[in-house]
């Protein structure tokens, strides 16, 4: 009997490090982690010992006696991942390498995190056990934290969502002091950080859209993706959004996992949404959508779409609507293993008949030219394209002399994102994130590190990588943090600023945020939903200081 990782894989790589015979890949140390979509077991070095199934953080470690019929995809997965050459093959594990220990002898570490969301709290994990007298506050400007865990992922994939299990015990611990609404730039500054505290690591994510730069994209009719899932996922800035499902066809441009979140909630039914924690308001208005077709439009081919393959199988394993996928050329190829691997899955998708009820159409190797209408949207023209390879030997899609118009009132734009800037912190406008080497943020002007700034997750290297990929990340950082701490590197800190207290004693907490997280399991308990969301900051702040519900 082996073990068999499934969709809900965060990358956390906890699993690799309890592993006993390193069958786990690719680990943190190995080249290909950054990138990987998902981790593999090896089923010919597995010894079944179960260490990897009680760490999990996401329950998505398997027996594979266990699998259900819509898992079951998954054992061919890992087993393939481990008969390509990209694999890394049985090797001794190498010892983690250890964080720097207490100096001795000095004053408490005073470290501000701003940003509650997966990299600032595995930032915070790694701080809290490092074995240095520290004390850390943890900044968040919404009224309830855990950042993209609450309000990115998509509300039917329930699994993901249970690393807030191990963030949820972070202030528990009485060296971690959690501040919520409270935004650096607006109630506090960088200065007031950097005066009153030996380093601030600034964890704030990238949630900007990128736009298309095409005609009509501001036409009423066209939305961000992030917008709207962050409407469907009850973020309380974007609860008042409005949108219209008045319309047969959803066109959403991009193909990332983003894209097919948007795209699989728009096109399931309504009685399974209602068993997720989606907000009361999408639900309500998903209810009565006149949606038949979601078309996921990518601007090159099958194999380099930008979805992961577990994304790609989930959609493929669903009842709720047929996933339809055009015939694909003859000649299509794949550069490297989770290339090849999209491209047989797909082709053994495509020409597939429709099970009924709504349709998942995936485009391939098309670009938006023109939204189209007068008022708001009416239709979106998009361009062929054809593949060749660049000069650094990245597959460049280039438009041909073929278009297609689609006929849709709704256009979902999700083509990348970006970071945004603090007042007085270095920002890279091209890049969407803030200038740093290794973590430490730079002054652009010298190139030089600027004494006690750290950045981690998406603000320090882009939108990339998975929720787990930001546990290496902060790992790389809070080491960097600490060799800055022993060498006498960090700020010189002084007495916090009036400002800096004022904004701590009148922000809410841990017991504010307590009280909400129990109002919410206990209404989703009486519906039989995982949890009912607040999602006005006028609730949230009743609930949160005791008051009954409105």
């Amino acid at each position: 009997m082996t073990h068999v990782i499934t969709q809900s894989c965060c990358n956390d790589a906890s699993c690799v490090n309890v592993c006993p015979v390193n069958c786990i890949h690719p680990g943190p140390s190995e080249s290909g982690f950054a990138a990987a979509e998902m981790l593999f077991i090896d089923p010919g070095v597995c010894i079944d010992c179960g260490a990897c199934l009680d760490i999990c953080p996401v329950g998505a470690i398997v027996a594979d006696y266990s699998l259900t019929e819509k898992d079951e995809a998954f054992r061919e997965l890992n087993a393939r991942f481990f008969q390509s050459a990209e694999a890394p093959r049985y090797i001794p594990r190498r010892a983690d390498r250890q964080m720097p220990g207490d100096p001795g002898r000095r004053e408490k570490l005073l470290v501000a995190i701003v940003g509650s969301g997966p990299a600032g709290a595995f930032a915070a994990e790694y701080l809290l056990d490092a074995g240095v007298d520290i004390a850390v506050d943890m900044f968040e400007r919404l009224p309830v934290p855990w950042g993209l865990t609450r309000f990115g992922v998509a509300p039917d994939h329930p699994k993901t969502k249970q690393i807030t299990d191990i963030f949820e015990r972070l202030p528990d611990d009485p060296r971690l002091r959690l501040v919520l609404e409270t935004e650096v730039g607006r109630d506090i500054s960088v200065s007031d950080l950097t005066s009153a505290y030996d380093a601030v690591i600034f964890a704030t994510g990238a949630l900007s859209d990128r736009r298309l730069g095409i005609p009509g994209e501001d036409l009423a009719g066209s939305y961000s993706a992030t917008e709207f899932a962050s409407w469907y996922n009850g973020h309380p800035d974007f609860a008042h959004r409005s949108f219209d499902f008045d319309t047969e066809r959803v066109v959403v441009i991009g193909n990332g996992n983003v894209a097919l979140d948007v795209a699989r909630v728009l096109a399931s039914d309504i009685d399974a949404l209602r068993r997720t924690d989606i907000a009361d308001h999408a639900l309500d208005v998903l209810a009565s959508s006149r949606v038949q077709e979601v078309v996921v439009v990518g601007r090159r081919g099958p194999a380099e779409a930008a979805f992961t393959t577990p994304e790609l199988l989930g959609l493929a394993a669903s009842r709720d609507f047929s996933l339809q996928v055009e015939p694909l050329s003859d000649g299509a190829t794949a550069r490297n293993w989770a290339g090849a691997t999209k491209l047989d899955i797909l082709q053994k998708l495509a020409g597939k008949a429709p099970k009924g009820g709504r349709t998942l159409r995936l485009l391939f190797q098309r670009s938006p030219a023109e939204i189209c209408g007068e008022d708001r949207v009416s239709a979106i023209r998009l361009v062929h394209n054809r593949l060749e390879c660049g000069p650094d030997g990245r597959i460049v899609a280039t438009a041909s002399g073929q278009q297609d118009i689609l006929d849709t009132g709704f256009v979902l734009r999700s083509v990348g994102y970006a970071g945004a800037a603090i007042s007085g912190l270095p920002f890279d406008e091209r890049r969407g994130a803030v200038p740093n080497v290794g973590g430490r943020v730079t002054d652009p002007a010298t190139n030089g590190a600027l004494p006690g700034l750290f950045v981690t997750g998406w603000i320090r290297r882009g939108p990339s990588g998975s929720m787990g990929s930001n546990r290496s990340c902060a790992r790389e950082i809070v080491t960097a943090l600490l060799e800055d701490h022993l060498a006498g590197k960090l700020n010189q800190r002084g007495p916090a600023s009036d400002r800096l207290r004022q904004a701590i004693a009148r922000s809410s907490g841990l017991a504010h945020w307590r009280a909400i997280d129990r109002h919410e399991r206990a209404e989703g308990q009486l519906v039989r939903r995982p949890r009912v969301k607040l999602v006005h900051r006028g609730d949230m702040a009743r609930i949160g200081a005791g008051e009954p519900a409105p």
